[in-house]
């Protein structure tokens, strides 16, 4: 992995556990999810309209059933994250998204995309989900009594599924079929607007609610979710998505900080030698 690669792909995670925290703030479901498309989409206008003028880049316009998959499957991803955080602590369910994700990410990439990651890389990836499994508590979710939290353990790891389907989804189509990430992500977005309209109306008393009383974090969300999102895809152009799905889990590593400090979350040793192990996989996957 190059190193312009690797500063695109931390400045993502950072970014990433910056937004995520934000949502777990509100954690209010549908209507949040339209209020942030509703800013998101039309804040895409004037970026695209300057990169259309500027670049003039190539509109696959036969590729649209492409971007119309991916808006589904980030819709899903959507909901079912804001369904996790409400069932469970940010420390259990970001861990568990951020790790399943990966491993399987990088599984379909080596056996979907035909991507070929070293040995190095391959250890690294390892590394970096052993840090996740010691930061989540490992075996110990999987025997919680509480029923709210086995939900959160469920919808988390439906989580990382999502992350894995669109990460490769995403991949093929800026990678292989050659749509501009951002033209690529603005679209997504304009489309998980079009297919929430008519919910949006319906629940438009609900969405007023979330703005009025979480705009800070509709914004945040709503600013940092795309910048995230568009470095790493500008990175897969270049990067093979085997080595950038695990570099983004380092994630772990600011969430776990974050939590720590805004949160007051328990267990900071253990998390810190959770957070030195992604970080040392983090450098194996880089260099290899």
């Amino acid at each position: 992995m190059s190193a312009l690669a690797l500063i695109m792909v931390l400045g993502a995670a950072l970014l990433h556990a910056l937004w995520n925290l934000a949502a777990k703030r509100v954690s209010s479901g549908l209507p949040f999810v339209i209020a942030t498309n509703l800013v998101i989409a039309p804040l895409y206008v004037p970026v695209i309209a300057v990169l259309l003028l500027w670049r003039q880049p190539h509109v696959p316009w036969a590729e649209m059933w492409v971007v119309v998959v991916s808006s589904l499957i980030k819709l899903g991803y959507a909901l079912v994250l804001q369904h996790a955080y409400r069932k469970g602590d940010f420390s259990l369910v970001y861990p568990l998204a951020r790790g399943t994700g990966p491993l399987l990410a990088v599984t379909a990439a080596i056996l979907i995309l035909g991507e070929r990651p070293g040995p190095w890389a391959l250890t690294g990836a390892a590394c970096i989900i052993a840090g996740i499994y010691l930061l989540t508590g490992g075996h110990r979710l999987l025997r919680a009594d509480h029923a709210h939290l086995k939900e959160a353990v469920k919808f988390g790891l439906l989580t990382g599924v999502c992350i894995a389907a669109y990460s490769v989804w995403d991949a093929h189509a800026v990678a292989g079929r050659g749509i501009p990430p951002l033209l690529f992500d603005a679209g997504t977005g304009w489309v998980m607007l079009v297919i929430l309209a008519p919910l949006a109306w319906r629940r438009r008393t609900e969405v007023a609610t979330v703005w009025r009383q979480h705009r800070r974090e509709v914004l945040i969300v709503s600013l940092l979710s795309p910048v995230a999102y568009v470095l790493v895809l500008t990175a897969i152009t270049f990067t093979p998505l085997a080595h950038v799905a695990p570099v983004r889990e380092v994630s772990m590593l600011f969430g776990a900080l974050l939590g720590a400090r805004l949160l007051r979350e328990k267990d900071l040793k253990r998390r810190l030698v959770a957070a030195a192990a992604m970080a040392a996989g983090v450098i194996l996957v880089a260099v290899g």
